[in-house]
């Protein structure tokens, strides 16, 4: 398919370097491309520019350039490659701010519309779409086609060989082909269907089994009178479907079909319905939200813009997941008519629900499981597939109607990664919206949000909502301990709160003093039926018995809970690479964070927050079985044995990592 070449305009400032990644991985100053260096510091660029302004954790860099086995080297190359991309980004803005810097949850590419390509077609696509939204169809139609000029080709197709960087170009493309779709269909209602039977050919070729474009070709051969060819694209279909799947076309295609066969030429506009209300089921929003002003921004550009399918918000259990995901929800009634609704993966105790039980309440909301008589109820009242046929039939009836309908699905604490994957949508226009305490590297491709603790500003403008601006005004310095001693996790936070709000005749200061304590600062933290604690200790049930005795480890360090490498390898009593593994197996499950600051050559600085670091330090002291018989503490012996048992381990049991000397 023949494109116009990529604008690369004057946005930005003079001397701008504007970045391309629909295509071939490009970099231009002045209209001259610019040298990209070695096919790895390619790599860590790319991974960088298809995740801009999100961090973007250190192991994903190291897969994206060392998929199999890193060097152990990896990190020192890895900082060469940061250092080059620095050097070729320049500072951002005019204050002279570095561009990439280091900080919780990884590295964080600043980079602006104007400079990147596919920024830059997400706002025209998302412009776009809100003009057929309001009924512009001709200015729908323009800036869509405005953004497919910047599409060059299969994005990143010079370094597809990385399975990393081969995920996020796949996302890419499937958003180039969102965007066509929407563009076709624009102009096939306008009555201009010629200038998109080409194109859409070319793409059906590649993408023989996406329905949707199917139907935008079939309808652009038939509006511009060649209807012999329509439905032999539909009879084509219909054979590979039968030959590769053993499916049917869906009933919305063969409906197309049937109605082509005694239709003249006349375009093909979408009929009028009279939709009844669309279904939701969000908690109420909780008044004392605040903050998150930035990740709220970014998931309503998101999710509003319709070119994520899978957004997973991560962060540390009380971080706000949870509080961000129904705010945003009750923001996108527009995008999302279909309906929006809201499901806990837990149950109250903590303990994750079945798949089984996620997609029966799934199913009865949307009203695909009304008519399953034969699904019987649990104990707690829930209705579940009785058998597997039963489940597999009533998950791909979900498939179906995610593919027909636009709709919102906060899929809320989510244990792992196999809890929701089938859960997920394979095609249309529905999202979902996941929150875990966990970072879930197995769903890809994803949009992801790391949740780090909020900054102390955020943090006392949510106690002041809760106490009164006047009474946090009476002493700042002590409502200022207040926060900091709850590590500025919401949750705890929102607890001193409640709790000061009910005991009116406390001091801050007072109350501040006993946060302080190490001993009495989760005593402190509960209200009525609200405990950090119990908040803390599913999160502790969650880890895997040999991360739960690394982490107690490291709860030891330090009062603040900040340790280097070097540190953790001495506490835990194995080598450096073992060590390495011991703490990245801990941020995964969102147990170890990285402060914000800049990681030097020779010590990362790790952190484990405040009151899990409490937490943790109270279970090594009270003994907790397999506390003090795992890890360093073993045999040379048990340590080889567990080093041949496997590295990396899930989180119900199997090592996360083989601690051995050296």
């Amino acid at each position: 398919m023949t494109r116009p070449p990529v604008r690369t305009g004057s946005a930005g400032a003079a001397g701008a370097v504007h970045f391309s990644l629909l295509g071939p991985l490009t970099a231009r100053r002045g209209g001259r491309e610019l040298p990209l260096g070695p096919r790895k510091q390619r790599l860590v660029l790319a991974t960088l520019l298809a995740r801009p302004n999100t961090p973007v954790p250190v192991d994903v860099l190291t897969d994206a350039v060392w998929p199999d086995d890193p060097p152990r080297t990896a990190r020192k190359n890895l900082q060469v490659y940061i250092s080059a991309a620095r050097a070729l980004l320049g500072p951002a803005g005019d204050g002279g701010a570095d561009r990439l810097v280091h900080g919780c949850g990884g590295y964080h590419l600043r980079i602006a519309e104007g400079e990147l390509d596919t920024l830059r077609f997400g706002s025209l696509a998302r412009a776009g779409r809100a003009a057929a939204g309001r009924g512009d169809v001709a200015g729908a139609a323009r800036l869509l086609r405005e953004a497919l000029d910047l599409w060059e080709g299969p994005p990143l197709h010079d370094l597809r060989d990385s399975a990393g960087v081969a995920e996020e170009a796949d996302r890419l493309e499937a958003r180039c082909l969102t965007v066509y779709e929407d563009w076709a269909e624009a102009e096939i209602e306008l009555g201009r269907a010629a200038v998109a039977v080409d194109g859409l050919r070319d793409l059906v070729e590649r993408h023989p089994l996406r329905e949707r474009l199917r139907a935008a070709w079939m309808n652009s051969l038939h509006q511009s009178g060649r209807q012999a060819e329509a439905l032999a694209v539909y009879d084509d279909y219909r054979q590979l479907m039968a030959r590769e799947l053993g499916l049917e076309p869906s009933p919305a295609m063969a409906a197309l079909y049937r109605s082509m066969l005694g239709r003249g030429r006349e375009a093909r506009r979408p009929a009028v319905s009279r939709r009844t209300p669309a279904p939701v089921a969000l908690p109420a929003g909780t008044g004392a939200f605040t903050g998150r002003r930035e990740e709220l921004r970014g998931l309503l550009d998101v999710l509003g813009g319709g070119e994520e399918r899978v957004v997973v918000v991560s962060g540390p259990g009380g971080a706000g997941k949870s509080a961000l995901a129904v705010r945003a929800a009750h923001l996108l009634a527009d995008p999302f008519p279909d309906g929006r609704v809201h499901v806990r993966v837990r149950r109250e105790d903590g303990t994750a629900r079945s798949r089984a039980e996620v997609l029966a309440e799934l199913g009865r909301w949307c009203g695909i499981a009304e008519s399953r008589t034969e699904i019987p109820a649990t104990a707690a009242g829930v209705e579940v597939p009785a058998t597997a046929g039963a489940l597999a039939v009533l998950a791909e009836a979900w498939q179906e109607w995610q593919a027909r309908h636009r709709a919102l699905v906060v899929l809320d604490d989510v244990p792992d990664e196999a809890s929701v994957r089938g859960l997920l949508p394979r095609s249309g226009k529905c999202a979902v919206l996941v929150t875990a305490r966990g970072q879930l590297p197995g769903l890809a491709p994803v949009h992801r949000i790391a949740l780090p603790a909020p900054a102390d500003g955020e943090a006392l403008e949510l106690l002041g909502k809760l106490i009164g601006a006047g009474r946090l005004r009476t002493d700042p310095a002590a409502a200022l301990r207040i926060v900091r001693a709850c590590g500025g996790l919401p949750l705890a936070v929102e607890v001193s709160g409640m709790r000061l709000a009910v005991l009116r005749h406390l001091p801050l200061a007072e109350y501040a003093d006993r946060l302080d304590d190490p001993s009495a600062a989760l005593d402190e933290l509960v209200a009525g039926d609200v405990s950090v604690r119990h908040r803390i200790a599913s999160g502790w049930r969650d880890l895997a018995e040999p991360d739960r005795w690394v982490l107690g480890r490291l709860a030891g360090l330090a009062d603040d809970g900040c340790f280097t490498l070097d540190r953790a390898t001495v506490a835990l009593g194995c080598g450096e690479r073992a060590a390495i593994r011991a703490v990245e197996s801990l941020i995964d499950a969102g147990a170890v964070t990285s402060p914000a600051g800049e990681v030097t050559a020779h010590a990362a600085l790790y952190e484990v927050p405040r009151l899990l670091c409490l937490f943790a330090r109270e279970q090594t002291a009270a003994g907790e079985p397999g506390m003090a018989a795992t890890g360093a503490q073993g045999t040379a012996g048990d340590r080889e044995a567990s080093g041949r048992q496997g590295a990396a381990g899930d989180r119900t049991g199997t090592p996360a990592v083989a601690l051995s000397p050296g």
